[in-house]
């Protein structure tokens, strides 16, 4: 169960973490800051909502946690947040569906070659 492994107090460890690789943290707060930024073409409100459905792809609890709290103060809906859980979903679905005809090609590759082996 993710509870027992991720608890909020681990967010302490972050510093920690930015000091132990300084060079990777410093790309990544700077990439974190350019996407988060609010003064781009993309209103705050709908940047966190694309957040939020990225995060509940990508199953990370901490960006779920921050993001809906940005959405609210953004002034998000409790409706938005449904449409965009729902929208994550459509989107990881239709991802399984496109990996699987990938698999299904490969499927057929590799029977084809067992036949010509065989």
């Amino acid at each position: 169960m993710m509870s027992e492994y991720q608890r909020p107090e681990d967010l302490s460890l972050a510093k920690e973490l930015v000091r132990l690789a300084p060079k990777e943290a410093q790309a990544f707060l700077g990439l974190k800051s350019a996407a988060e930024r609010n003064d781009g073409v993309i209103p705050e409100k709908y940047r966190e909502l694309i957040s939020i459905a990225v995060a509940l792809t990508t199953q990370c609890s901490y960006c779920i946690d921050a993001h809906t709290k940005n959405a609210a103060r953004a002034g998000a809906t409790r409706e938005e947040i449904a449409e965009a859980v729902f929208i994550a979903s459509a989107l990881r679905a239709g991802a399984a569906v496109g990996h699987g005809l990938l698999a299904l090609r490969l499927f057929d590759e590799a029977s084809h070659a067992n036949a010509m082996q065989g």
